[in-house]
């Protein structure tokens, strides 16, 4: 049998020796002898008998035996060396099933954030809140255009939609009603700068249900210098102080607090443990994304003290859990157990198709980072879809039609990588944006060993109480 070797990504951490099946997702803890076997297993050209001999000499012939086995049992079983998946026996679904919106309910903004994509807000045009009747039919649109699919998603957006909290209020209401009469299952879910919470909306929200991202940077010096209010006074105390409110008074953690780093703090991770520090116990930061000639935006050259800080952080999440305070980092959150199906591992984001963005005024684009470039206006919620050509487009850029994506090990976790990244950076949806390819990868990396590392650590506590239980039965 041939065994093609780059159907596995392998990679140590700490003296964890971990691989990765691409085409099956599943994931393999070796001991160190198992670990050279396969390394060695490869550079024999697959040939057994031929690892076997090179191997004598430093493991008996029972590990070896034992070792070779276990592989072969691997392989036979399909979690090692599964076959890779082709354009051949895969075609990405014609139906059109929208699942989740992106509701810009504000084109405003009482913030200036340096590294706005949005330019400040209006994302270029006018600046602009939407009326209630637009955002009803864009429910209207949504629950008609999701077909038999039971579980939506709607996400307030801006700009700041607390500007125009009163039609959100309305709408927040008005989709529960829509999925309750529809048999359907609603999550909404809306993105603030925080500056507007107050007592009455949070109680609001949190009755309602509806999760919250909220934006901070990490440490008042980082959060102050990219993210001034509009007058141009520093935003960190009233930000602090209302995320603080909102975290204490709800029952349930239906919240992200999420940033973004630039190349002013690529020591990143002490951001991240402010944040944990001050109780927010679910956190994102994310990297910028900017124009090279900024002076905030990440380099290549960033890149090893951006792959060392995720490194720190692997190292302080697994502390804090060991510690029995363990905090929830975005991209370290991967199940072992499960993951998505194949469809989704193969499309990405959705975007275009699945998941679309809604102007104030009703138009549709294929997220929300393509807001207001008419390129790639898709129709409007009043009629519809319309731009069919530009949707079969973005359906086909999956990771098997891109060229580089395809000789990836992470493919089938990053869908791809961001749509609207590579168009800006490349001119071109099937190219994705290099920096970040190698962030997603470093991170990933980490969260598979983090999640590895937990498993274990859950497996020796449990292991642990038995033989606490045994001693005691004596």
């Amino acid at each position: 049998m041939a065994y093609d070797f780059s159907l596995l990504h392998r990679f140590a951490i700490e003296g964890t020796y971990l691989v990765l099946d691409i085409n099956s997702g599943i994931i393999h803890v070796l001991s160190k002898e198992a670990w050279d076997f396969l390394n060695t297993w490869e550079r024999c050209g697959g040939d057994l008998d031929r690892t076997a001999a090179a191997l004598k000499k430093t493991l008996g012939q029972e590990d070896l035996v034992a070792i070779s086995s276990s592989f072969i049992a691997l392989c036979e079983e399909g979690s090692l060396f599964s076959k890779e998946l082709s354009l051949e026996n895969y075609q990405p679904r014609e139906e059109h099933i929208v699942k989740a919106l992106c509701l810009h309910v504000a084109h405003d903004c009482n913030m200036r954030c340096q590294y706005c994509f949005a330019g400040t807000g209006p994302f270029g045009a006018e600046r602009s809140l939407m009326d209630a009747e637009t955002g009803k039919k864009a429910f209207d649109f949504l629950f008609e255009a999701s077909g038999p699919r039971r579980h939506l998603e709607v996400d307030y957006f801006g700009g700041e939609p607390l500007l125009n909290f009163p039609v959100v209020k309305e709408l927040i209401k008005y989709g529960q009603e829509k999925a309750i009469k529809a048999g359907k299952i609603l999550k909404q879910t809306l993105t603030t700068n925080a500056l507007l919470l107050n007592t009455e909306i949070i109680d609001f929200l949190n009755k309602e249900k509806v999760y919250l991202i909220l934006s901070i940077d990490g440490r008042p010096q980082v959060h102050e210098r990219m993210r001034p209010l509009a007058g141009g006074q520093g935003s960190f105390p009233q930000v602090d102080r209302q995320i603080r409110e909102f975290v204490n008074r709800q029952k349930d953690e239906t919240y992200y607090v999420r940033g973004t780093y630039t190349h002013f703090n690529v020591d990143f991770s002490e951001d991240i443990l402010f944040l944990v520090d001050r109780g927010y116990n679910r956190v994102s930061l994310e990297p910028v994304v900017a124009d090279p000639e900024q002076d905030y935006a990440l380099r290549a050259e960033d890149l090893p003290v951006l792959k060392a800080q995720y490194k720190k952080l692997a190292q302080k999440w697994l502390e804090y859990y060991k510690q029995g305070r363990p905090f929830q980092f975005f991209h370290f959150n991967l199940d072992l157990n499960k993951g998505p199906c194949l469809l989704k591992r193969l499309s990405g984001c959705g975007a275009g198709n699945e998941y679309l963005a809604v102007s104030p005024s009703g138009e549709l684009y294929p997220c929300h980072q393509f807001m207001e470039n008419k390129d790639f206006l898709l129709g409007n919620v009043f009629d519809g879809v319309q731009n069919q050509n530009l949707r079969k487009t973005f359906r086909q850029t999956h990771v098997l039609n891109k060229e580089k994506c395809r000789e990836c090990w992470a493919r089938f976790y990053c869908g791809g990588g961001c749509h609207a990244n590579a168009y800006n950076f490349n001119k071109d949806l099937s190219q994705p944006y290099e920096l970040g390819c190698e962030l997603q990868k470093t991170r990933l990396e980490y969260a598979l060993y983090v999640q590895v590392k937990a498993w274990e650590e859950k497996t020796n506590s449990l292991n642990k109480g038995e033989e606490m239980l045994v001693e005691r039965d004596r």
